[in-house]
């Protein structure tokens, strides 16, 4: 498969994140490349400080990186106007951080439907899709539950809901299991597994619990700046 073809749908090429720092500059990482295939579930590890919301922020064209470029499905961010990007981030990309930012007056059903009307679609088919994927996630039976009303975890799956709710291209995940306990955090781990696989995404999920990272399809390591290959968790890299 050819790395310029249409098969990847986030690409970074050689991206750095610099910032100045009294007379100096403060290398956080650079030269940084990786490629997602669409359907792909990639782990994002590296100790805390070491860039990876940084990182993510870059991917999903929140932060220009300081060199290098960033391509979701072949298109070259530097290339696009900011309302070029900023239909980009809406369509192409969903986010999903620790902390639910879900919306406190509404309930489940709302909260997905939300991300949709902003994006044009119909009151009736932005209810239907976000019917549709909270009962993958397995909220059937939540749909008009507030979020006061919901566990962390039946949140936290709202959530990943409502960043897939316009088809993105390309799943970020922050820590998405952080404020959950390990058995929660599992359930919602496999929740998204499923859903990510369902619709055809690429997720790329930074993480530090290494059992969740050793789920996905392979490992990427940031480390003093650079980004190695971690191969399949849980085997030795080629």
């Amino acid at each position: 498969m050819s790395e310029a073809g249409a098969d990847w749908a986030l690409r970074l090429d050689k991206v750095a994140r610099l910032y100045a720092e009294g007379s100096g500059t403060l290398e956080v990482f650079s030269d940084i490349s990786l490629s997602l295939r669409q359907g792909e579930v990639v782990a994002l590890v590296g100790p805390s400080g070491a860039g990876k919301s940084s990182l993510l922020h870059m991917a999903g064209l929140l932060e220009a990186p300081s060199r290098g470029e960033v391509l979701i499905e072949g298109a070259a961010a530097s290339t696009l106007s900011d309302r070029e990007r900023t239909r980009l981030r809406r369509d192409a990309i969903g986010f999903v951080y620790q902390a639910h930012h879900l919306l406190p007056e509404f309930h489940a059903l709302e909260n997905v439907m939300m991300p949709q009307l902003i994006a044009g679609k119909s009151y009736a088919a932005a209810e239907t899709e976000a019917r549709r994927l909270l009962v993958l996630m397995g909220l059937g039976q939540r749909l008009t539950h507030r979020p006061a009303q919901l566990s962390g975890g039946e949140q936290q799956r709202v959530v990943i809901a409502r960043a897939l709710a316009n088809h993105p291209r390309v799943l970020l995940a922050d820590e998405p299991t952080g404020n959950l306990d390990p058995r929660t955090a599992a359930g919602v781990f496999d929740a998204l597994i499923a859903i990510v696989r369902t619709e055809g995404t690429a997720a790329l999920v930074a993480t530090h619990n290494l059992e969740l990272a050793a789920r996905m399809d392979r490992a990427l390591i940031l480390h003093e700046g650079r980004l190695l290959d971690g191969g399949k968790p849980g085997t030795s890299p080629a």
